[in-house]
């Protein structure tokens, strides 16, 4: 039950620390520049020589993009550490323009509407990570035997950290990503999707790693170490054979098959309620890194040295439970924009509590809520306006608000509806995958599953920071007015007065309530509340 806590309001806590320990901010995303905009990136190959003497990279990265009209400019982002040294479009040398995190390739002629191959050669010393994973960069390490140990994060500075891209989350690669990266022999690339093979020549081995999913742009990372691979064959909630893959560092071998057991254990209660696991033509995987955690797709980071809790009696990973949890959301449902980021975390979130329902039972999952309502600032809206950048929209309450506004929409709804929309949410082709998606998406939605308009619900808790009224106003005779002030549709409402509790729809012109001692309003805490007596 703690670590859950923890887990949804201590990691905003850690949000507050994010931008204050770089002198410069990294970011992406934010309004699309026009010449991004008509560009549509299928796929990227990111080929690379990794140098841990001179902590520094040196390749080419290819990018395939449909553009939906001529153009005679193209448009790529990559952070300043890099020097480019070649561009090509369509096999032909091309001059450029590299400032500014930009590389502006401009044509003698205009490019025709349709397929492009970009291919750009480059190389140089990648920006170090301060405070990993809260801040983004490279994390060049040594595990306890001296072996190298290497680890990137990129959510806030997105892919252009160590490639070229069209750095937006409206955009991600279609048809995946190939990943061809070399290191010294003895040390093992980690890396998304399905490994190709590995080539060892001389001192050095070459590992291909290639997904077919779409993937977002901070999920496109690898890591470096002394890893040995523990395998176990899984079955999905649907049926499917998968593979479920732990990367874990070999002076800690002897951890790995119970952390599998964990793992295993996690991933059956993730399917109950959000369905197959998404990417299980390729892989389950975990790899264990140098900092915290991330949840890159396929291969999720992570880093919390096996300190496992006790819920339901048995051992549980409050880290690997929530960064596994984003497969689902943020790697399967992704936001088109970081105005919606609560999507990714705040439903994640939410997803972690409802483990300890499972193994824990109902009061102590409505435990969680009841003390993290505490860790709430509600200072801004959790969803504030369009093309948002993601170090402005990364505040604490994307975890803590989103996550209880989840837990309210489950009282409003009831189990019946609740459970079976989620699950169809997130396994519905109309929302998954290539279809990216938005707040209005998740309203519209459930507002259909449910059958009543719950925008103005979705409005107070999302889009204001006002929290629900209820107004007690004390009538003659033992008799009391209840009624909601803030918000024009009926929501359900748990009373207890002298005689007992009961649940009870109320709206703005109120429910007469019997009763000899003042009514207690909501006292399991399913609303984000103010209780006005009069």
């Amino acid at each position: 039950m703690k670590p859950i806590f923890i887990t949804i309001a201590a990691l905003a806590i850690f949000s507050v620390a994010k931008a204050q320990t770089q002198d410069t901010v990294l970011t992406n995303g934010g309004k699309l520049k026009p010449e991004q905009a008509i560009m549509d990136v299928r796929h990227y190959t990111i080929a690379l020589n990794v140098d841990f003497s001179q902590k520094s990279i040196e390749g080419y990265t290819t990018i395939d993009i449909i553009t939906a009209k001529p153009t005679r400019v193209l448009l790529f982002d990559l952070m300043n550490d890099y020097t480019v040294h070649s561009v090509w479009v369509n096999g032909s040398k091309r001059s450029f323009d590299f400032k500014d995190k930009l590389i502006t390739i401009q044509l003698n002629k205009e490019l025709p509407a349709g397929k492009a191959s970009v291919k750009i050669l480059y190389g140089g010393k990648p920006h170090v990570a301060r405070r990993p994973p809260w801040d983004d960069g490279f994390i060049w390490s040594k595990d306890s035997t001296g072996h190298q140990w290497m680890a990137i994060t990129a959510e806030g500075a997105g892919g252009k950290l160590y490639f070229p891209c069209k750095d937006h989350p409206s955009d991600e690669p279609n048809e995946g990503v190939d990943m061809i990266i070399t290191v010294p022999k003895d040390l093992v690339v980690a890396g998304p999707g399905l490994l190709q093979g590995i080539k060892k020549q001389g001192s050095t081995a070459t590992y291909h790693w290639k997904t077919n999913y779409t993937i977002n742009n901070y999920s496109i990372i690898f890591n470096v170490g002394d890893y040995k691979v523990f395998s176990r064959p899984y079955t999905t909630v649907d049926g499917h054979n998968a593979t479920v893959q732990f990367y874990v560092l070999n002076e800690h071998a002897d951890k790995a098959e119970h952390f599998l057991d964990v793992f295993v254990k996690t991933i059956h209660e993730q399917e109950k309620y959000f369905g197959e696991y998404p990417f299980w033509k390729e892989k389950i995987a975990m790899c264990e890194t140098p900092h915290l955690g991330m949840e890159h797709q396929t291969m999720v980071a992570y880093g919390n040295k096996f300190r496992y809790t006790k819920i339901g009696g048995e051992d549980y990973d409050w880290l690997m439970h929530h960064e596994f949890g984003h497969e689902w959301w943020g790697n399967k449902v992704t936001a088109k924009d970081w105005a919606d980021y609560w999507i990714h975390e705040g439903i994640c979130s939410f997803g972690d509590a409802l483990y300890t329902r499972e193994f824990a039972g109902e009061a102590a999952y409505n435990k969680i809520f009841q003390q993290s309502i505490f860790g709430i600032e509600n200072k801004i809206p959790v969803v504030q306006h369009p093309d948002m950048d993601e170090e402005a929209a990364y505040i604490g309450d994307i975890y803590s608000k989103g996550a209880f506004f989840m837990h309210t929409l489950r009282y409003v709804m009831g189990d019946s509806l609740f459970f079976p929309a989620l699950k169809k949410f997130v396994t519905s082709p109309q929302y998954t995958y290539d279809n990216l998606v938005s707040t209005e998406d998740v309203e519209q939605f459930f507002t259909k599953e449910s059958g009543r308009d719950l925008k103005p619900l979705f409005n107070l808790y999302l889009r204001t920071t006002d929290k629900l009224e209820v107004h007690i106003k004390t009538l003659p005779g033992n008799k009391y007015l209840v009624q909601l002030a803030n918000i024009n549709i009926p929501l359900p409402l748990d009373i207890t007065t002298d005689a007992g509790a009961k649940r009870v729809m109320v709206d703005n012109k109120g429910v007469r309530i019997d009763s000899k001692t003042l009514p207690v309003i909501d006292p399991d805490v399913f609303y984000i509340k103010k209780v006005i007596i009069e």
